[in-house]
């Protein structure tokens, strides 16, 4: 075997860590103290988080990389998500990186996320530098966590070399770290020179000829597909022909016409294209995350990435309802197929499949949370469609059904815990782990079907009155624990099209909550509110007052709604059962049966119940 050289230029490094422990806040820091900007420039916070939708909700969806100059050398940085539902981006990512920075809260500890993100690097025998963020914190505990972090180590079979990891302690917020709790940090130098110390550069044969793995895809409006991904071997310039190995292994021709390489968050151009690099380079057409890029002389392919298999799946199709076209720009099966498809080849985590129907697909992800955010992105982007409940994906394996189950971790209040359980168990979850250290708080441990989860994290908020906090992590496939139900509410559902009338509302709030105001429009098997019992209802949410010339106090009240609660599209895919869909267009949410007319629901349910 040919002895490797080391690019001393460079580091790679992914930052990692569980949702709002600070990783983006962390690079903006990185970003404002390397130089990138000069004295006095204005810098929006979480640079990173360019998606409105990220820096709506305030967490990281999609991998992304910058480069940062220290000391004359690059830092190429990757901010991966912390949600285990955007697995995918992690995985790729990680592809790129040759080191990784934990991140971890200083009064949290390290939560599921981490250990998934963490399992990942240390699968990917990636050295790790640990920071303990937010020691500013009030209820910080800087020395109990580090003490997790190890345990979180050995439990993951981390070797002996893993386990001797640097530590630095953070406020990421004010840029500032240092290596012990004592002294008094200025500034994020540091980390930085720790990056560079500990993090090996890439390495590369010299005598191998030129190798890049594609890990994400990128689009231009001036060059087209672009490819990002990191130089394995040798190295190449603009205009030479080179060939793709794609996913039959077949060898197409390519030329590259353009190699850019990060700076900041911004690209800029290179002549060559270094070993151990990470960069951008355009001129290719019809390539798909995985594919080696190479020379045509000596085609060699590089290990493909891959990802862990979808576990949830949703119906998309169009948007077949009276109101169909009236908001939307984009409502044809044509033009969601071909959105879809495209989510596809930037996202290796999403599958799609035909379905059994026309006009609609089989779109499969790693959980509800990544398909909501597609389907949220999609309804900016201008399309009406949709999407029916979500639904775990089974395995039959020797003739037995196994489901995807989830390590549960719950944090409430003591008071809560009855209720917790109780809930949790009637969904056929089973309690593995139960710590009360006696502060008002206890910690619980629960193995719970993926779908027992669905629809669940709405009722647990409201169950521990905001205070709780809920976390999953996917335990792999197992026994199918039995059913249970899904909701122990009907719907109310309109039995004509018109107008939302407050009169009506107002006389129909007894019967239990309403999802529509005075003017929002109806139609006939649109959902329009929650029977308080488990029966559907047929109801006339227009109906008017009858006018009388008869004159009498108290006749003429004012009537006063209880205010509604907006549809959030959570929400609308936690409540909906398996007859119901969801109505997706730009200015509306809308929940509807999937058959809209009363009389053919009534038949289809006869039958049912005859052939019971």
């Amino acid at each position: 075997m040919n002895k490797l050289t080391i690019n001393d230029k460079i580091r790679n490094i992914a930052i990692i860590a569980h949702v709002d422990h600070g990783k983006t806040t962390l690079v903006d820091g990185m970003f404002k103290q390397s130089g990138l900007f000069r004295e006095g420039q204005k810098v929006d916070d979480r640079l990173m988080d360019s998606m409105d939708l990220e820096r709506e909700r305030g967490i990281t969806i999609a991998a992304k990389n910058c480069a940062v100059d220290w000391k004359g050398t690059k830092i190429n940085v990757i901010d991966t998500p912390g949600h285990a539902d955007f697995g995918g981006e992690v995985e790729r990512s990680l592809s790129m990186a040759d080191g990784a920075i934990l991140l971890v809260d200083a009064s949290e500890g390290p939560l599921p996320q981490t250990r998934f993100v963490l399992k990942k690097a240390l699968e990917a025998g990636l050295k790790v530098i640990v920071v303990v963020n937010k020691i500013d914190r009030s209820d910080a505990r800087p020395e109990e966590v580090l003490d997790e972090i190890y345990d979180l180590f050995i439990d993951l079979d981390a070797n002996e070399e893993q386990l001797e990891f640097p530590v630095m302690y953070a406020i990421g917020r004010d840029g500032i770290a240092q290596h012990t709790l004592e002294e008094k940090g200025e500034n994020l130098h540091p980390l930085m020179d720790i990056v560079i110390e500990h993090i090996p550069g890439p390495s590369y044969d010299e005598n191998e000829p030129f190798q890049m793995l594609v890990s994400d895809l990128g689009y231009s409006d001036y060059l087209g597909r672009l490819a990002i991904g990191k130089v394995i071997h040798g190295s190449t310039q603009q205009n030479v022909p080179l060939a793709c190995i794609n996913e039959e292994n077949q060898v197409v021709p390519l030329k590259l016409t353009k190699v850019q390489t990060y700076e900041g968050v911004t690209f800029t151009e290179t002549d060559i294209a270094h070993p151990g690099d990470i960069v951008v380079v355009s001129g290719i057409e019809g390539i798909t995350i995985g594919d080696t890029i190479c020379t045509r002389e000596a085609p060699k392919a590089l290990p493909r990435i891959t990802v862990d298999e979808p576990t949830v799946s949703m119906r998309f199709g169009i948007n077949t309802s009276p109101m169909a076209g009236l908001e939307g720009k984009l409502v044809q099966s044509s033009k969601i197929r071909e959105r879809l498809e495209k989510e596809t080849l930037l996202n290796v985590a999403i599958k799609i499949e035909e379905s059994e129907y026309r006009d609609s697909f089989i779109v499969k992800g790693r959980g509800e949370f990544q398909l909501a955010i597609l389907i949220e992105t999609m309804r900016r982007e201008g399309f009406e469609l949709t999407v029916g409940r979500p639904e775990v994906i089974f395995k039959k394996v020797d003739g037995k059904k196994l489901e995807p189950m989830e390590q549960v971790f719950i944090d409430c209040e003591d008071a809560f815990m009855g209720v917790v359980t109780e809930k949790l168990s009637s969904r056929k979850a089973k309690m593995t782990n139960l710590v009360n250290n006696g502060k008002g708080r206890v910690r619980m441990e629960f193995s719970a079907p993926s779908r027992s989860l669905i629809g669940y994290r709405d009722e647990f908020l409201t169950d521990t009155k905001g205070t709780g906090i809920m976390n999953t992590l996917f335990a792999g496939y197992d026994d199918y624990r039995g059913d249970f139900p899904a909701r122990y509410t009907g719907s109310l559902i309109s039995d004509r099209a018109g107008k939302g009338v407050a009169y009506a509302i107002f006389n129909l709030e007894p019967r239990g909550e309403m999802f529509v105001r005075p003017g929002d429009p109806v139609y006939e098997g649109m959902i329009v509110g929650e029977h308080n019992k488990d029966t559907d209802i047929n109801i006339n949410p227009t109906k008017e007052k009858k006018l009388t010339n008869m004159r009498a106090s108290g006749k003429d009240e004012a009537v006063i709604l209880t205010p509604c609660k907006p549809m959030s599209l959570e929400r609308a895919m936690h409540f909906i059962t398996d007859d119901e869909v969801i109505e997706v267009t730009p200015l509306s949410i809308r929940l509807r049966k999937t058959e809209l007319n009363s009389a053919k629901r009534h038949m289809e349910r006869g039958k049912e119940l005859k052939k019971k």
